[in-house]
């Protein structure tokens, strides 16, 4: 396994592997038992540069590829994900931690934007629009941006890559991707890779491997790229989002949640507590969309209690490669000090303990809280770790207040009898996202992914994915002849 990351463990740059010219390392460590995976010198400001460089040069011919040929290309890297399939899946158990149930739900969903990628490479077409001066004709073309740098995040590294990488590319785009430095394999290179063996020209697809540490803001500043996608912080996103403003650049930033399952008095409490579990303790808790905070009507507080912290209960803690274990590492000992850095807040802020799970390096075992004051931070931010926030409260109204205080609004969810009762209460909270009798945690190819508020600006998957990556060139052609004023 070690050489599967010392072999992606280089910059690629304009087709070719290298070495960066940083003066220090990434460590790639697995967070599990601490093994060494692969040691990687960093790229520099000036790798920096010759990435977009060569992405500018390489994208104009891209351009003018057919999209049927291109679209052929996105078949092929589909084949050899799927015959890489066992490869990639110990990869992500390797360097995240995530479980093996985890490791297959996105590679799952990186396969279907990959096939939505094939047919997104047929979506860039034009319009002819009326105009009110006599012998002109106006065309309106849909055209690729031309160089979009990517920001992938740590905890599904490789879903979060392919899926705006893939969707840029198809669109005529050429590509700069900077994965997190905790995954620097699994969402940057092993893309590379899988791109170049399936023929990507040289240059479309460029991956550094940094720090910001080292290049500061170059990667966001650069004058090339015109779009910057961003999947991380909000505390990032919102820098990103200052940053590019000045430069008038396009970002989409799929930022943290603060998401609310909520639970009214009239829902399937059995089928409730399923959904809550998984929505909160996915991943270790480190999703976006998350349920931090399982909202209660106070009616049905008790027994959904009863039945969720026995769930809880059930959860195995262990070594992600183990097909019995739900709760795998945390990604460093960084978030590992930060859940339990909270757990310790509400504690000493009031809050009831109901499950108290144990911490050993990056393992941390699940926890439950109640009555956590209503004037707690912790209510209002997210928690990216598997500490589940049970909130008990009185009728709708007082339930669609607890939601929408918060400054995030990604996605949520409400359980009840009456689907349209949880419709009407899905419309009236402030969310990008949110799902009525099911999980929290959702993506799907055709439907717009993205938040309101601190969760994010704008939109993938589906037609906004074309105007994440496209813009609209507008061309008239005049048949006759204009009469002008002067």
């Amino acid at each position: 396994m070690s050489s599967c990351f010392t072999d992606l463990a280089q910059q690629y740059i304009d087709g070719e592997w290298r070495p960066g010219t940083g003066s220090w390392d990434i460590i790639d460590f697995n967070p599990y038992d601490g093994e060494k995976l692969a040691s990687i010198t960093i790229a520099t400001v000036d790798e920096i540069d010759l990435a977009y460089r060569a992405a500018a040069r390489a994208q104009r011919e891209w351009a003018e590829t057919n999209p049927y040929t291109r679209r052929v290309l996105f078949e092929r890297v589909l084949r050899l994900v799927e015959e890489r399939e066992q490869q990639i899946t110990e990869m992500i158990v390797a360097e995240l931690g995530g479980t093996l149930l985890k490791a297959r739900f996105e590679i799952h969903l990186a396969k279907e934007f990959l096939r939505e990628a094939a047919q997104l490479a047929l979506c860039c077409e034009g319009r002819f629009m009326p105009s009110p001066i006599d012998g002109k004709e106006n065309r309106v073309y849909r055209v690729p941006v031309g160089v979009a740098g990517v920001i992938s995040p740590f905890n599904f590294p490789f879903l979060l890559a392919v899926k705006p990488v893939a969707a840029a590319l198809a669109l005529g785009n050429a590509v700069v991707l900077k994965p997190h430095q905790d995954t620097p394999i699994c969402g940057g290179t092993l893309l590379a890779r899988l791109f170049e063996d399936a023929g990507l020209p040289a240059g479309l697809l460029n991956v550094v491997l940094t720090d910001i540490a080292e290049i500061g803001d170059a990667f966001i500043e650069h004058p090339v790229p015109k779009v910057i996608s961003f999947a991380g912080s909000d505390k990032v996103g919102r820098h990103i989002a200052t940053v590019c403003a000045g430069q008038l650049k396009r970002t989409v930033l799929e930022l943290g949640g603060n998401s609310a399952m909520v639970v009214l008095d009239d829902a399937d409490i059995d089928y409730a507590v399923e959904a809550a579990v998984f929505s909160r303790y996915a991943d270790q808790g480190q999703v976006c969309m998350a349920a931090n905070r399982v909202l209660v009507d106070r009616s049905v507080a008790d027994e959904f209690t009863e039945k969720f912290v026995a769930k809880v209960r059930t959860l195995k803690t262990g070594d992600p490669s183990d097909p019995q274990t739900v709760i795998g590492p945390v990604i460093n000992s960084l978030q590992a000090n930060a859940i339990s850095a909270a757990i310790e807040q509400a504690v000493a802020e009031g809050a009831t303990v109901l499950v108290r799970g144990t911490t050993t390096d990056n393992l941390v075992e699940p926890s439950v809280l109640t009555d956590v004051p209503a004037r707690s931070s912790l209510l209002r931010k997210e928690i990216f770790g598997p500490v589940a926030l049970l909130v008990p409260f009185d009728g709708e109204e007082e339930a669609v207040r607890i939601v929408n205080d918060t400054p995030h609004g990604l996605s949520g969810a409400v359980h009840t009898a009456d689907i349209e009762r949880g419709v009407a209460f899905a419309k009236r909270v402030d969310t990008g996202m949110f799902h009525v009798n099911d999980g929290t945690i959702h993506d799907e190819l055709l439907v717009p992914f993205g938040g309101e508020t601190d969760s994010g600006i704008g939109r993938l998957n589906g037609e906004p994915t074309l105007d994440a990556f496209t813009t609209l060139k507008w061309i008239s052609v005049q048949h006759g002849r204009s009469r002008f004023p002067f």
